[in-house]
């Protein structure tokens, strides 16, 4: 199905991504292979492949180490029948995360989960990072569209800049600038006037968060460095004020 004017399957399905927090982690039971689920907490990559923090003594990553093929499934939350919203069903490996990593996955895990922090230190739980290598989005009636990686990760290519500016970038962001971020949340996204805080950046666009509720900002272009960032958002901030 190619994009329409309101619809574009690729741009769902990287919001989707980026704004959920929970979802279905479907994995193999290890010796028989019978299907097992899971409700589990996630956060993104900076390409929007899903984080997870998971213990060693729970039964779903005991599978994953027997067997790293897994899908997890992500929906709107949308109120009413959940059927009516939209979803997305990955299928991948799931993957431990090495410690050159760690420190990446442990900050954009707990600006997601603030409550986690206790969790990192025990000695039996791990990230593990799952590797899509495809997705099945369901969008509604009609709209049901296979997806491949390319078309709903972000490229990470060239933008070393970014990512090694990102941790300032958030803590600037949320120390000095909530007045902008409560702008682009309820100016340019329409939401609800909010405590709301950066958890991470990438360069197609932002991620906020406001307690359990989520918004994904998309920037006007690519970004690949801090420079280019600072005069995205202040590009961003100008807009969402001229619209008041």
């Amino acid at each position: 199905m190619q994009p329409t004017a309101d619809f574009d399957p690729a741009h769902l399905a990287r919001s989707l991504l980026r704004r959920s927090r929970q979802g279905a982690l479907a994995t193999l039971m290890a010796g028989s292979g019978d299907p097992y689920c899971s409700l589990v907490n996630l956060a993104s990559h900076p390409d929007g492949s899903p984080i997870l923090l998971i213990s060693r003594l729970a039964l779903h990553t005991k599978n994953i180490l027997a067997d790293s093929r897994v899908s997890l499934m992500l929906d709107e939350r949308a109120e009413g029948d959940p059927l009516e919203g939209a979803r997305i069903m990955l299928a991948g490996r799931a993957e431990e995360i090495a410690d050159v990593e760690r420190e990446l996955a442990e900050r954009r895990y707990l600006a997601a989960h603030p409550s986690a922090e206790a969790f990192v230190e025990f000695r039996d739980f791990s990230f593990f990072l799952i590797r899509p290598g495809g997705a099945h989005l369901v969008a509604g009636f009609g709209r049901i569209v296979d997806l491949k990686p390319a078309q709903f990760l972000t490229d990470l290519g060239g933008a070393d800049a970014l990512l090694e500016a990102e941790p300032g970038a958030v803590a600037h962001m949320n120390e000095d600038h909530r007045e902008a971020m409560n702008l682009y949340a309820t100016r340019l996204l329409g939401a609800d006037s909010a405590d709301w805080l950066c958890t991470g950046c990438d360069p197609d666009g932002m991620d906020m968060q406001a307690g359990r509720a989520t918004l994904r900002l998309d920037f006007r272009e690519r970004v690949s460095n801090g420079t280019e960032l600072r005069k995205m958002l202040v590009r961003l901030a100008g807009e969402a004020r001229a619209k008041g």
